[in-house]
């Protein structure tokens, strides 16, 4: 069964930045691609980013090209997306999610709050 937990969520002001992280298991992790995905109160969700399972291809929404940045560690089943230059309008609940499946993949998701 497949196992999805988003961490590194929280409040932080405009311009600053995270680092999310996804745990993966009950999947064969390193063979698949993976995605981010956000959703903001009251809003449909939103494609964030995309991974292929050996890192060599990556894509992004349009709202955080060039300032996210997705990567993956398969020894540690892990993936992360680092978020740089920050915006109010970033903040949502960000679920990770296998990239074939897509959002209706995803696991637990993490909040992230921007606001000074």
């Amino acid at each position: 069964q497949m196992q999805l937990v988003a961490s590194g969520g929280g409040l932080v002001q405009p311009g600053e930045s995270l680092r999310l992280s996804c745990a993966a298991s009950g999947f064969d992790f390193s063979q698949s691609p993976m995605s981010w995905y956000r959703q903001a109160p009251g809003k449909e969700e939103e494609f964030v980013a995309i991974i292929t399972d050996d890192s060599q291809y990556t894509n992004y929404g349009d709202a955080v090209m060039g300032r996210f940045t997705v990567t993956r560690d398969n020894a540690r089943n892990t993936l992360y997306l680092r978020m740089n230059s920050l915006r109010p309008s970033d903040t949502a609940v960000y679920y990770c999610a296998h990239g074939s499946e897509g959002w209706r993949s995803r696991g637990q998701g993490t909040q992230v709050t921007v606001s000074s």
